[in-house]
Formats: C-alpha cells, structure tokens, sequence
C-alpha cells in the first residue's frame, strides 16, 4: 500500500471543521481524532477496491545488443483480469539513461497496453533491470497497492566505434596498394599476382618466359603486397588504461583504435588476433575471419573495465607468443607516459621485438603542451612545470621503446586510430608486413 499526494491535503482540510466545532464548544482534540481515524479508514478502503497489480503479467521486450550514445527502444507489455489506473517505474541502472518519470498506465482487462521506456546508455557493459514497480491507485486517489515484478532485462552495450569515420579513405588507399593497383616489382613482403601482356616499359626481369612460350605473346607477371599476415593487437587493461583522457578513460580510445586497425587489415586479408589482460586475460579473439570479426570483436570488448592493477607482460609475452609461431605486427596499445609505471613494459619489450614488427600505440592528453606553455599566474606557473615533466618522462620512454627496435606512436584519442591504421598502410606500401 502507499498513499498519495491527495492524503495529506485531505488531511489539512480537516483543519476548518476541527476549528469550527471547536469555536462551537466542541472538544477540538476529539474533532481531530474523529477526521483521522475518518482520512485513515477512506484510505484503506480506497487501497482496498484498488485492482492487484500483482495479478497484472508483464513481458519486456530489450535488443540484445546496442552502441553507447545510441537511443534504444524498449518495451513493457502488460495484461491483466481487471481495470487498472496507475503508474509503472523501470529499475534500469542511471547509467542506462532511462526516463525518470513513471509511465502512465491504463490497462483495461484482457486488453494489453503497451509501454515504450527508451533508454540512452552513456557506458559499455552489461545493463540490467531486474524488475518492475506497479502501482495501482484506488478510485478515490488517496492510496493505491504497490507491486515488484521480477521481469528480467539486458542490454549488452558495445563501443560506439566513431573511428569508423576514417575507414573509407584508409580503404581507398588499401585499394591502391592491393586490388586496383598491383605492384610491379617484386620485393620484399610482395607476391605472386597474375599475368598480363607486356607493355613498353615494363620491368623486362618480370617476363614469365613459360607464360609467354604457351600464350605466343610476352606475359608479364604482376605482383602485390603478401596477404595472411598475423596482426596481434594487446590492449593493456591495468591500472594505466583507467586514466582519464579527453571526455573518457584511455581504454576507450585504445578499443577504437583496435576497431579501425581490425577493419583495415580485415579487407587486407590478414588475421587478427585480440588480447585483452593484466594479470589475468579479460578477452580474447582468436581465429575469427570475415564479416564476423568486427562483431565478435566488440562483443569480447563490451564487459571489459580497467583494473587497478599493474599488468603481467612476462604472461602477455607468452601468450602473444602462443597465437602465432611468427606473428607479422604486435600492437601493443599501453601507457608510455612515465618510466616507472613502463618499467615492466619495457623490460618484456625485446621478447617481441625479437619476433615480429612490433608498434607501441599511447593515448596522451593533447593539452599538456598547451599547459606547459601557460605561465601567468603562480598556479599556471606549478601546473606547467608539472606538463613539462610529464611530457619529459613520456619523451624517455618513447625514446627507450624506439632503442628496443619498437615504433611508438602517441596522441590524443581522435587522432591515434588514423595514425595506427596510417602506419599500418605504410608497412604494407613498404613491404615490410
């Protein structure tokens, strides 16, 4: 039972009589008492005529899955024997941007209403609602009955991927070294293609001589850059990875890399491999080709949160190791902001090095500069000498990862997945990868 706005004021309108009849000699105590015990006896049996919302059945309808920042429609259906006038509330966690205010309903018996609740998730993970809340009001409107419903929903919510963006150009220039365009010269990281005729001009060390003796007429052969190349992605889930950078934590930023690279070398025909860890491995995606990969993906990144913890890179280098005999590219997407945080890091460096290309991707935070030039007041002159030594501890460890034969790249969150995917581009126009 619960009671409503109009309790109280049912109350207060006692006062008038009970000063009336008190003006009039009557005792005002026993006035009071009698409007009471009268408001308490109309509630009651207002709560009473009240319809059970415990008889009302509830189904819920939620996607399975869904992008953060995405409006998502839900719906609540329900049916009950009887004429209900109420309201319905949705227990959705804050997180999962449900409307705060309860939905009307109006059930008429047999008759199913149903109840739009959208919702607008501003974090990854799992969303539940474990029930709902019914409440019934009586026909007098001063009490109702109050019901839970155990009616389970979840919503598994992915990473937007707002890099995807930068896909078409990187594809267009995929297409130039691979497809539209082959290359001519073979070389390294570089194979075998298709014949065509001869052209004026055309390296002569490229003439197939037994093509050219079956087809009467000289053949060429054509080369492009080498497919099936292992791309192991590791993104670092410590404590590190917690960091807030720009609007959101450096995780997020270093899952819309991973998204881009794997979409690119996707359409490459290479083989991606995922590795999420700290001490313990958090996701994994292994052996997963083709349209398939981006959805898989997304759904081992959606659970994964940082950890305050260091990471195990002794464990990860195994693992990698594990994956492929000879992976073709490591991409290690970790924090190169400070030598002791790194010290781990770059002690396991050379075990992949050793065996594969290997590129340190770090998500920084673009402002430092601009705070360290900043020197007017005596807080602006604390806070750039802080920038400064940041930048210069960073410096150092980029520095120590180019000397153990790594690539580092470092910027902000919108602007290293282009980079990433750029210099992935570059090893293939190389032939390096």
């Amino acid at each position: 039972m619960y009671l409503t706005g109009r309790f109280p004021l049912l109350l207060a309108a006692g006062v008038v009589p009970v000063i009336g009849l008190s003006i009039a000699g009557v005792d005002p105590w026993l006035t009071l008492g009698g409007w009471l015990v009268l408001c308490v006896l109309a509630a009651g049996v207002d709560a009473a005529v009240a319809a059970d919302p415990r008889r009302v059945q509830v189904e819920r309808a939620v996607p399975r899955r869904a992008l953060r920042d995405s409006r998502v429609h839900t719906t609540l259906t329900l049916r009950g024997p009887q004429r209900l006038r109420g309201q319905l509330r949705d227990a959705w966690q804050p997180t999962a941007g449900a409307p705060y205010a309860r939905a009307a309903v109006h059930l008429d018996p047999e008759v199913p209403q149903r109840i739009d609740v959208p919702l607008l998730p501003r974090r990854r993970g799992e969303l539940v609602s474990e029930f709902v809340v019914l409440r019934s009001v009586g026909p007098l409107g001063l009490s109702g009955r109050q019901a839970r419903r155990n009616v389970r929903g979840a919503l598994r919510v992915l990473p937007p991927f707002t890099a995807r963006r930068h896909l078409p150009s990187r594809l267009a220039r995929l297409r130039e070294l691979d497809g539209a365009t082959s290359v001519l010269v073979r070389g390294q990281g570089s194979e075998f293609d298709s014949l065509r005729p001869y052209v004026r001009g055309d390296d002569v060390r490229s003439i197939d001589w037994r093509a050219t003796a079956r087809a009467g007429t000289t053949m060429l052969r054509t080369w492009r850059p080498e497919r099936d190349r292992h791309i192991v992605i590791v993104i670092d889930t410590g404590r590190t990875s917690a960091a807030r950078v720009g609007d959101g934590v450096r995780l997020d930023a270093e899952m819309e890399a991973t998204l881009l690279l794997s979409a690119l070398a996707e359409q490459a025909g290479d083989h991606v491999h995922l590795i999420m860890a700290d001490r313990a491995v958090r996701a994994r995606v292994s052996g997963v080709e083709g349209e398939q990969l981006l959805p898989a993906l997304v759904d081992a990144m959606a659970p994964v949160e940082p950890t305050l913890i260091d990471t195990d890179w002794d464990a990860v280098t195994a693992l990698v190791r594990s994956l492929a005999v000879r992976p073709s590219l490591v991409v290690l997407l970790t924090a190169q902001d400070e030598a002791t945080a790194a010290r781990g890091f770059l002690g396991t460096l050379a075990g992949f090095t050793a065996r594969a290309h290997v590129l340190v991707g770090t998500v920084t935070d673009t402002g430092l500069a601009d705070r360290a030039r900043t020197r007017g007041t005596v807080g602006e002159i604390f806070r750039a000498a802080a920038a400064e030594q940041t930048l210069a501890d960073a410096d150092r460890v980029i520095q120590a990862v180019v000397a153990a034969g790594a690539d580092a790249l470092t910027d902000g969150p919108e602007e290293l997945p282009p980079r990433i995917a750029d210099r992935y581009l570059q090893l293939k126009a190389a032939g390096r990868l």
